[in-house]
């Protein structure tokens, strides 16, 4: 039935349930630190998809599986994150195994992961886009972009310079490839939209002199230019009216203000001098009365009382002066093994940087046992939030137009099957 349902599709065998899938679900369970990183997405019927990826090392070797994609029907607010994040962890059995979260700049992510009280990182890559944006403030660049944008816009807005411009291109053997428009929201499309203008100019400036594009160009401008001459009209007829009630009104507002300002300002200088003096007057009661009651609680210092002991405690205070004298020691070992380790870790000469760290602690684990369990605990601590983007392509080509009636659940179970398998 599977097989004429979907000739493509390949059942899992026997051999892979037992040896993959379900080995796969219960390794989680042995691990002992995980990372995460969490997005949300809306597909294409309108359903928002919350979905949490999990980081962490094995055996030396970086894994991660997506734990789910999940929709969700509330409002997305920091509370209601945060539960649903828990409600995720507690299911896998990994609430006390998380060393860090890894999510974008959004607030409610934010408030989830402070209610959480995991450690927060920010996505390195949301963070360089937001500093690679600040460029559209220049205003060098802006004015250029604008002008590109109107190029580009025009050219997908008209049937007719698509024509003259795939013609233009093929006389001058330039790729057929069409002008890309930059959105702010997607990273790099505004370089995109820049490189793809200097690979096609010599083909937009011909198909900006044919004669076929001649007119609704000047047409266009011509309109534009009519639009902006209106403004400053409606602007001079606004700030005659305003400039000629300020100059009628400015003598006697001035003479106004000045004598109310002569007059507050004495009546401030006064109340300033009897209130200062006041308080040096009051400040000065304090420090006596503060240093009369610190000499008499020194002169009667309170009785020391004798702590009482219980028989039982009596009977056991050798075997427990015993233990802590041991925990004392132990704990002394433990730093100096630390120590040891530490300088040893100094002393060897640096590795390559194209070497895996996970694998090269995993190698390590005899001769660094505290370091490399440390080591293994951070390096599973995504720096970005991708990986949860990622599964977003993934969702997309399954809840595609033709399926986007399927069932949240079945496309949770889905992504599942098709990321961690």
């Amino acid at each position: 039935m599977t097989r004429a349902l979907n000739p493509t599709y390949t059942p899992p065998s026997r051999d892979t349930l037992s040896n993959v899938l379900i080995p796969a679900w219960y390794e989680l369970i042995t691990v002992g630190k995980v990372a995460l990183t969490s997005d949300s997405w809306t597909s294409l019927s309108q359903d928002h998809y919350l979905t949490v990826t999990a980081h962490y090392i094995l055996e030396g070797e970086t894994r991660q599986k997506v734990l789910t994609t999940k929709a969700v029907y509330e409002a997305q607010t920091g509370p209601i994150v945060a539960e649903e994040i828990s409600e995720v962890l507690q299911e896998f059995g990994i609430m006390d195994k998380i060393v860090a979260v890894t999510v974008d700049n959004a607030a409610n992510m934010d408030v989830a992961i402070k209610r959480l009280q995991f450690i927060k990182l920010g996505c390195f890559a949301h963070t360089l886009n937001l500093g690679a944006q600040s460029i559209h403030s220049v205003a060098s660049v802006a004015n250029w972009t604008a002008k590109i944008r109107n190029i580009v816009v025009w050219m997908k807005r008209s049937s007719m310079a698509k024509t003259v411009l795939r013609e233009k291109q093929q006389v001058l053997n330039l790729p057929q490839h069409s002008p890309i428009l930059d959105v702010k929201t997607r990273w790099n499309s505004l370089y995109l939209m820049i490189e793809r203008l200097l690979e096609q100019y010599p083909a937009i400036q011909a198909a900006s002199l044919d004669q076929r594009l001649r007119k609704p160009i000047d047409r266009d401008r011509g309109m534009t230019s009519e639009a902006f001459l209106r403004r400053p009209l409606h602007w001079t007829h606004a700030l005659n009216t305003k400039l000629r009630q300020q100059h009628c009104l400015g003598p006697h507002k001035r003479k106004a203000n000045g004598g109310k300002s002569t007059q507050t300002r004495v009546d401030c200088e006064e109340g300033t001098t009897m209130q200062s003096n006041e308080e040096r007057r009051k400040q000065r009661e304090n420090d006596i009365t503060d240093r009369g009651e610190s000499e008499e609680e020194d002169d009667n210092p309170p009785p020391c009382r004798r702590a009482m002991i219980s028989p039982l405690e009596e009977l056991f205070a050798a075997d427990d002066e015993l233990k802590m004298k041991s925990m004392e020691s132990s704990k002394l070992s433990i730093d100096n093994k630390v120590d040891a380790e530490i300088k040893m870790y100094q002393d060897i000469p640096p590795t390559m940087t194209s070497d895996d760290p996970a694998a090269w602690w995993w190698k390590q684990k005899n001769a660094y046992p505290f370091l490399s369990d440390l080591a293994s605990s951070y390096l599973c601590v995504q720096a970005s939030s991708t990986p949860s983007e990622r599964v977003f392509s993934t969702a997309g080509d399954t809840i595609c137009p033709e399926r986007s009636r399927i069932l949240p659940e079945k496309a949770d179970m889905l992504i599942f099957l098709n990321k961690n398998c």
